[in-house]
């Protein structure tokens, strides 16, 4: 792996914790299109493991339960 691409890999994911973590979205399906409209064209790579897309999952659980 290219490791500017893990860089721009991981910036997308911290960008999908912060927005799940504003009680703006019920998923990790909702918060990966909220990244493709703020242009992010590596978001379905960035949420590609089960792993991520678990942590998002829970954020977003997290935000909706305070």
């Amino acid at each position: 792996m290219i490791h500017g691409d893990d860089r721009s890999l991981q910036a997308a994911r911290a960008r999908a914790y912060t927005l799940a973590e504003t009680g703006k979205f019920d998923n990790s399906n909702a918060v990966q299109q909220a990244l493709i409209a703020e242009g992010w064209s590596n978001a379905a790579r960035a949420l590609d493991s089960d792993y991520a897309r678990k942590a998002v999952g829970e954020r977003c659980r997290a935000a909706h339960a305070h």
